[in-house]
C-alpha cells in the first residue's frame, strides 16, 4: 500500500470541516476545498476554535493542536486540491447527482493511484465508483457528527474495492485515532439503517400524539441509554438529510422505511434543524442570544 501523506476533504461543511480536522490532527497534510470562500473561513474558524476547546480541556496538546492548524490549507478549486492528494475524502450533501459529478471530475484531476473515498451515509459505493475509470480505488468512509468527537467509521466495500483503497482507508482511519468497522455495501450500511428507522419511528410516535418530542427524546436518552434522543439527533444531522436517506432506504429495502408524513412536511416547510434555526425543535432564540451560528 502506498503511503497516504496528503488528505484532500472535498466541502467544507459540517461533516467537511469535522473530517480536515481530525486529518490533519491525525498527522496528514490536509487540504479543505470548498467553492465557497465563506464556507472555508467558517470551517477555518470552527476548527481553530474545537481545537482551542481541546487544549482547554487537556485532551489535546497545545503543540499537537498547533501543529494539526499548520498541516490544514484551504482551497476553492478542486483542481488544486485533488492533485496533491494521495486520498480525497468527498463530503458534500446527500445527494447522488452531486457525488457522481464530484467523481467523475476526481477520476479526470487525480493520479491513477489516487485512492477516492466518499463520506455517505447510505449511498451505493458501487454505482458512485461506476462513474470512474478506477472503481478498485473506490471507498466508502462513513464519519459521524461530531468528527471529531466520535470515534467510529464505518469502512464500505464496494463490489469492485480493491485491498489497496481497504487498507488505506483503515490505515487513515486508525491515524485519525478512529475504530473502524469492514462492511459489504448495503443500503444503510449498518448504524444510517438502523439510525433511520429509530428516527422515523419517533415521527410516526409524535404525528400519532403518543407524547411529545422532549419526552420520546427523554424516554430514549435514559431508558435504551442512547447519548441523544431521535429528535435531537436528526436536528443535528439535518431533516433534509435524514429525509434524502430515507426515501433511499424505503426505494431498495421497501415498506418499512417509508418516510412518515410529519418528516415530510417538516423538510417541505424549510424545517431542517439546528442549520435552519429550527427543525423538531427552535434553535432561533438560542442563537440570537449567543449571537452567532448554531454548530
Amino acid at each position: 500500500m502506498p503511503e497516504i501523506r496528503t488528505v484532500a476533504v472535498i466541502g467544507a461543511g459540517i461533516m467537511g470541516r469535522g473530517i480536515a480536522h481530525a486529518a490533519a490532527l491525525g498527522g496528514f497534510r490536509t487540504i479543505l476545498e470548498d467553492i465557497l470562500p465563506t464556507s472555508l473561513r467558517r470551517a477555518e474558524n470552527e476548527i481553530r476554535s474545537n481545537l482551542d476547546k481541546a487544549v482547554e480541556l487537556g485532551k489535546v496538546d497545545k503543540e499537537k493542536a498547533e501543529a494539526a492548524l499548520s498541516r490544514l490549507e484551504y482551497a476553492t478549486s478542486l483542481d488544486e486540491a485533488a492533485r496533491a492528494a494521495d486520498i480525497v475524502i468527498e463530503a458534500v450533501p446527500e445527494e447522488f447527482d452531486s457525488k457522481e459529478e464530484i467523481f467523475r471530475l476526481l477520476d479526470r484531476i487525480c493520479r491513477p493511484g489516487t485512492v477516492l473515498a466518499t463520506n455517505t451515509s447510505s449511498l451505493s459505493i458501487t454505482e458512485i465508483a461506476a462513474v470512474t475509470e478506477r472503481p478498485e480505488m473506490v471507498v466508502g468512509m462513513h464519519f459521524f457528527n461530531p468528527v471529531h468527537k466520535m470515534k467510529l467509521i464505518e469502512i464500505v466495500r464496494g463490489k469492485e474495492t480493491g485491498e489497496t483503497a481497504l487498507n488505506a482507508a483503515v490505515e487513515v482511519g486508525r491515524r485519525m485515532g478512529k475504530e473502524t468497522v469492514v462492511i459489504q455495501e448495503s443500503p444503510g450500511f449498518i448504524t444510517s439503517r438502523i439510525n433511520a428507522m429509530i428516527g422515523n419511528e419517533a415521527f410516526y410516535m409524535l404525528e400519532a400524539g403518543v407524547a411529545s418530542p422532549e419526552d420520546i427524546d427523554k424516554a430514549i436518552k435514559l431508558g435504551l441509554n442512547h447519548p441523544m434522543g431521535p429528535f435531537e439527533m436528526v436536528d443535528l444531522v439535518g431533516l433534509d438529510t435524514r429525509l434524502n436517506i430515507l426515501r433511499y432506504l424505503h426505494s431498495t429495502l421497501g415498506e418499512k422505511f417509508r418516510p412518515a408524513p410529519l418528516l415530510e412536511q417538516y423538510v417541505a416547510d424549510g424545517r431542517l434543524g439546528r442549520k435552519a434555526g429550527r427543525g423538531v425543535f427552535d434553535y432561533s432564540v438560542a442563537e440570537a442570544a449567543s449571537g452567532g451560528e448554531q454548530k
